[in-house]
């Protein structure tokens, strides 16, 4: 089953051959104005993969993340809980913390004026708060965020009424692998940390989804994953189809980058899903990837509209990660796939502003469902194809 395309688009060459569908202009590349819609009417509003929940292994434990236009502080609680809170402090406004990650004993104190609060939000101190009996401790603790925890991982939504996280994050695990069941098997909250690395990459962040939502150009920049994905070499993404995963090639043992074996099979990990490689974007800002004995997580945070810093997670079961096993060949084999896409998205962010790209280019056949995408960013900034 396939994902239907959109209805070809006309061009001022004259409408489009049927094989074609017309991409967005350039300027939904480079356009500031474009790119603060995103911010406000897409990250800000839908939920966005912040931190792995393991991150913040202890109560005190924090982290910071831009979301949109926002810095949000994640924090575990005394109770080991997770909360999300706008890192403002309501005294004044200063940046509550300063740090991108870090661990106190109870409380947020702010570096200004010394408002402290507890690690779920309400303010507990300040200079001569007690001369202040009707300061409502808890009316003027930090701003929440709401948060949800799927995967492993923290989301946050900072919209006023979030958008139903079922409908909306997991259903893109549905909606991708067709069965609901499918991505449990993997038991990626439970996986642990093998290797993170970070991503600054000189593109907008739609160039980076699009690329990887399809395989057209897998034959050209991607030696080491066709040759253990050989059907890739073909053109189309395992995202082309429902509930496909891309076959690994005779003779390859594991998904890895010479195709040697990995590690053992994650124990929920069925027969129908094993050798295979799915793929799952999360709009706005997430990749999922699974195979067999681990799990690879991209999460995007787009800061500017020629600038996107990818976190990617490599995740394996928590024996592997505690032997000290080395886990440097299924590292490689994606690293080198996100070198050479990201890569390819710099090379093609300064053309979106070529008078050539003016109207965007075309998407072939295979690429049709890349127009789906396009559809739903269109319709979530309120915009006509214009």
């Amino acid at each position: 089953m396939t994902t239907p395309p959109i209805s070809p688009t006309p061009t001022s060459a004259g409408p489009l051959s049927p094989s074609l569908v017309a991409t967005l202009p350039g300027r939904y590349y480079t356009d500031p104005s474009i790119f603060r819609q995103e911010q406000e009417k897409l990250f800000e509003s839908l939920w966005f993969c912040a931190v792995r929940s393991a991150d913040l292994d202890k109560p005190g434990s924090f982290r910071t993340v831009q979301v949109g236009r926002e810095n949000i502080v994640v924090t575990r609680t005394r109770t080991g809980e997770l909360r999300a809170f706008l890192n403002v402090c309501r005294h004044r406004g200063a940046r509550l913390c300063t740090e991108k990650a870090g661990e106190v004993r109870r409380s947020l104190q702010c570096p200004y004026h010394a408002w402290t609060y507890d690690l779920d939000g309400k303010l507990i101190a300040a200079p001569n708060l007690i001369k202040m009996p009707d300061v409502d401790r808890v009316a003027y603790g930090l701003i929440k965020v709401a948060l949800r925890e799927w995967l492993g991982y923290a989301w946050v939504c900072l919209a006023d009424e979030p958008p139903s996280f079922e409908d909306t994050v997991m259903h893109a695990a549905v909606e991708r692998l067709g069965d609901a069941a499918a991505i449990e098997h993997y038991g990626t909250e439970r996986l642990a940390l093998g290797k993170r690395v970070t991503y600054d990459v000189k593109a907008n962040w739609k160039l980076i989804v699009e690329n990887f939502m399809e395989c057209y150009h897998c034959a050209t920049i991607h030696p080491e994953l066709t040759e253990v994905l050989p059907e890739f070499a073909d053109g189309y993404a395992a995202q082309y189809y429902v509930g496909h995963g891309a076959e690994f090639g005779a003779g390859i043992k594991g998904f890895t980058v010479d195709g040697s074996a990995g590690f053992a099979r994650l124990p929920e990990v069925t027969a129908g899903q094993d050798r295979r490689y799915y793929a799952i974007t999360v709009k706005p800002t997430v990749f999922v990837n699974l195979v067999p004995d681990h799990v690879i997580l991209h999460r995007m945070f787009p800061l500017a509209e020629d600038r996107t810093v990818v976190e990617c997670d490599w995740l394996y079961a928590p024996e592997v990660v505690a032997s000290g096993a080395d886990v440097s060949k299924s590292v490689e084999l994606f690293h080198r796939v996100n070198v050479q896409d990201f890569e390819a998205c710099e090379r093609t962010q300064p053309a979106m502003s070529s008078r050539a790209y003016r109207e965007g280019g075309v998407l072939v056949p295979n690429e049709h469902h890349i127009g789906v995408f396009h559809e739903w960013l269109l319709a979530g900034l309120g915009r006509d194809h214009a």
